[in-house]
């Protein structure tokens, strides 16, 4: 054999043991699980991120993300309870793979699971959704709660299904519906907003109008109260001249009492002594001081008759006799 054709097997050989190493060695992202077949058959064993070898031509292997990823769905078809056909420009579906469920999850749903456990759930949700309500539910009042009913149904079937693929969040588009409806939505909508306003216009007016009516209650309020609180003054100060003039009344009453109780007294007190002093003896005493004053004037004696002494005792006489009695 000669040289150049050595040179030529060499090469050969060299080019198919290239061909073989470059087919074996196979990367793998961060974030990502590989999952192999060789022959066809699941391997159980997945491997992580990094550079890893493997038989060429014998074994292959899929790449699966087990970190957060969103899926989207576009233009999925969606007849109302009406017979109008709407369409739902995209739908996306926030879903992580645990990777402790790569494999079983690979093994019963292959490495496309999303598209039979995700995409297909997704088009029968919202198709039973719709077919139960109308355009005007689907496009308006219901519209809200479509994400978050989708997402509850797509839990539930994998809880079921295929434990360890969690649905994080559904965000669903405002679908797309025919032109003439939409301009009558549209119109509905502005009339909506426009008898909202007038509405809330109107609210705000009677708001108004009950704050001045509850200002002037007040306001009435405040005048009567201080009003009464002048007629209860006024009631305090007549109250107070009444029991002041009641106490003056009282004092001059007393005072004039104490007088006349006071003359009373003296009165009586002179009258007891009267009676103490106008005794018989004391009369006889009189008498004779009178008679001893008329013997000490002569003239009288001839000016006054001889019986006048007589007559003037008698009468001190019966006079001190009325006073005892």
């Amino acid at each position: 054999m000669t040289m150049p054709h050595v040179g030529a097997i060499f090469g050969a050989i060299a080019g198919v043991m290239a061909i073989m190493l470059h087919s074996s060695i196979h990367k793998i992202e961060e974030g990502h699980l590989a999952v192999y077949y060789r022959g066809g058959a699941l391997l159980t064993y997945p491997n992580g991120p990094g550079y890893h070898i493997m038989l060429p031509f014998i074994t292959t292997f899929r790449s699966v993300q087990t970190t957060l990823q969103t899926d989207e769905i576009k233009n999925v078809p969606c007849g109302t309870s009406g017979g109008v056909m709407i369409y739902f420009d995209r739908i996306e579906v926030v879903n992580m793979l645990v990777p402790l469920a790569v494999v079983d999850i690979v093994r019963n749903y292959t490495a496309d699971y999303d598209k039979t456990l995700i995409f297909n759930k997704i088009h029968h949700e919202l198709n039973q959704f719709c077919s139960v309500h109308t355009l005007q539910e689907v496009y308006i009042d219901l519209f809200d709660i479509i994400d978050e009913n989708l997402k509850l149904a797509l839990q539930k079937d994998l809880t079921v299904m295929a434990p360890g693929l969690t649905i994080q969040a559904v965000r669903v588009t405002k679908p797309k519906i025919p032109e003439s409806i939409r301009r009558n939505f549209e119109l509905m909508e502005a009339e909506k907003t426009r008898l909202l306003v007038t509405a809330q216009t109107q609210r705000v007016v009677e708001k108004e109008a009950e704050t001045e009516r509850k200002r002037a209650v007040i306001e009435a309020q405040k005048v009567a109260q201080v009003a009464e609180i002048h007629f209860q003054q006024k009631v305090m100060e007549k109250e107070t001249e009444r029991k002041i003039s009641a106490i003056e009344d009282f004092a001059f009453l007393a005072r004039e009492k104490a007088r006349a109780d006071a003359e009373y007294y003296s009165a009586e007190k002179f009258a007891e002594a009267n009676r103490v002093k106008l005794t018989p003896e004391y009369l006889e005493l009189m008498k004779y001081q009178a008679i001893a004053a008329n013997n000490a004037a002569p003239d009288l004696q001839y000016a006054c008759p001889s019986s006048e002494p007589d007559a003037l005792t008698s009468g001190l006489s019966s006079a001190g006799s009325a006073r005892t009695h």
